[in-house]
């Protein structure tokens, strides 16, 4: 039985957040120049976009391109900004097609002018579809995330608008990019690293965690059916007890 066989439509996860790793290696243990591995990652994000519109799940969060990764050379970030541009323009008839929205989160004001415009674009373009929604993370880290929301409530506080003793999780949660999304429910990491880089810190505090050796241009939409099948696997408490649990299902 395939792992989407095994899949239960009624339990699937709202969110899906991905650290999409190991373009790099793949390429080197071949031969290739890093370049080559990111254009192999970019059929990936493709097949895994499909996937998961196709299962219905609600939100895919792809970290694309980390604040970090601004420190790589420069000949690759140049590479990887057109690659990432004219990926998202070619595939932008398929994403209407399967009425999926393109969403991003991150400081797209340190993205050049060219790439900034061309995703607006494509965002506009796909602004009507219902289906999934696919967030790219770029120029993304959660620390600036987190600071950025900080200022955000700090400006409103100065304002007048909530008093300091008002501010709680939800006025945090709301100040986050993610605000209109719900928290990943699942986030997956490939390449075997068994870490969360910064991405989604504040989101990710329940989330379940799923690690696979596989670098980013290998895995499959067998492996991600797999990660979906691991997660419907586990019991999701939030602090509770399974006891608590069994009886709130029994109500």
């Amino acid at each position: 039985m395939s792992a989407i066989e095994k899949i239960d439509r009624a339990r699937l996860p709202k969110h899906v957040a991905i650290i999409m790793d190991g373009n790099g290696r793949w390429a080197k243990q071949r031969g290739l120049l890093r370049s080559i591995g990111h254009e192999n990652g970019v059929t990936t994000v493709r097949q895994i976009t499909e996937m998961a519109s196709e299962l219905g799940i609600g939100f895919l969060t792809l970290y694309t391109f980390s604040t970090e990764n601004w420190n790589r050379p420069q000949d690759e970030v140049d590479a990887l900004m057109n690659l990432i541009v004219v990926s998202i323009e070619q595939q932008t008839p398929d994403l209407i097609k399967n009425n999926v929205r393109l969403t991003t989160i991150g400081n797209m004001e340190r993205m050049p002018s060219f790439a900034r415009e061309r995703l607006s674009k494509c965002m506009s373009d796909t602004s009507h579809c219902t289906g999934l929604v696919l967030c790219l993370a770029l120029s993304y880290s959660a620390r600036w995330e987190i600071v950025e929301a900080a200022k955000r409530i700090a400006r409103r506080a100065m304002a007048g608008e909530i008093q300091v003793d008002d501010i709680d999780e939800d006025i945090v949660a709301g100040a986050m990019a993610t605000c209109n999304m719900p928290d990943p429910d699942l986030l997956i990491r490939t390449a075997g690293d068994e870490r969360v880089s910064n991405f989604l810190l504040w989101q990710i505090a329940y989330s379940e965690l799923y690690f696979t050796p596989k670098f980013w241009p290998d895995f499959t939409k067998e492996d991600f059916c797999e990660a979906i099948v691991n997660y419907q696997s586990r019991e999701r408490r939030f602090g509770k007890t399974s006891e608590q649990l069994t009886i709130n299902d029994q109500k």
